[in-house]
């Protein structure tokens, strides 16, 4: 089974005109503002699953700093997940420091959402000022079970649209906030699994944080794949492609070329996040 848990759709008019809504949305013009950065509906997931072999993928919108684009995005997301099945697995999105987000969060999981994500800051803002606001965002998902993806990426290394400026200490602190919560932490989360080797407290604050691997190919060299799953503990690596940054299959011809078992690689690929996610796998 593969199961693909960080891909981004948009609605019709977005896709077809996304100049139009570069006005008051900086992040979406810097991410998005060269043509050569896709952006795709729910029908071209599809088709890109059914090439690639994925049976399942969570799906989310963006982080608008308008609260009615993403009002309207992640009515978008639930629409096509109620019309396409159980194939498509929605996630409530938007911007984390608006002091609206518990409502939005608190509507999206009464409409079916499974959780939140991928939840974003990109700006400059205060770890402290942040955390304060994934508050209400944490009790929203542990009140329904609910599961977090959060954006994280590197401190260090080369520069790229959207590199995000909190750093480790902030994710660690919302895997304190978060205890209870599963949250995934994008891109590896930033590095910090490999934090995960210390003594003493991170294990037990990093017990229930996953990894996704979106943007791998882009970010790190093929090995962090054995590496990691060797040194994380087992279940906590999740195949996230970042779709439609990268196909799935890239991914998959990266994990092919490294020393990884077939065991190690059916968990990265779906296993994992299958039982994160309560997806009855075959066999």
């Amino acid at each position: 089974m593969r199961i693909d848990v960080h891909t981004h759709i948009f609605p019709p008019d977005i896709v077809r005109d996304r100049a139009r809504f570069f006005e008051g949305e900086p992040i979406f013009k810097l991410l998005y503002d060269s043509p050569k950065a896709k952006l795709a509906g729910a029908e071209s997931l599809l088709e890109t699953m059914d090439r690639d072999g994925i049976d399942h993928a969570v799906v989310f919108g963006f982080p608008w700093q308008e609260m009615e684009l993403a009002v309207r995005h992640n009515n978008y997301v639930l629409e096509m997940t109620a019309k396409y099945g159980s194939r498509l697995i929605p996630l409530g999105c938007f911007n984390p420091l608006d002091e609206r987000g518990d409502q939005e969060a608190e509507r999206c999981f009464r409409s079916g959402a499974r959780g939140l994500g991928e939840l974003a800051i990109y700006g400059a803002c205060k770890a402290d000022s942040a955390l304060k606001c994934f508050e209400p965002l944490i009790e929203c998902c542990r009140s329904h079970a609910g599961i977090m993806l959060v954006h994280a990426n590197e401190p260090v290394g080369h520069s790229y649209p959207g590199k995000a400026p909190l750093g480790l200490d902030f994710y660690y602190s919302l895997a304190k906030l978060a205890a209870g919560t599963p949250l995934i932490l994008a891109h590896w989360g930033g590095g910090l699994c490999f934090y995960e080797l210390l003594k003493r407290e991170a294990q037990d604050v990093l017990s229930q944080v996953y990894y996704d691997t979106a943007a791998s190919p882009f970010l790190y060299d093929p090995k962090i794949y054995p590496h990691m799953s060797r040194v994380l503990r087992k279940g906590k690596i999740l195949f996230g492609s970042d779709y439609p940054l990268l196909a799935p299959r890239r991914y998959f011809k990266e994990m092919a070329e490294t020393d990884l078992s077939a065991a190690e690689t059916a968990d990265i690929s779906g296993k994992n996040a299958a039982h994160l996610f309560g997806i009855p796998t075959r066999g």
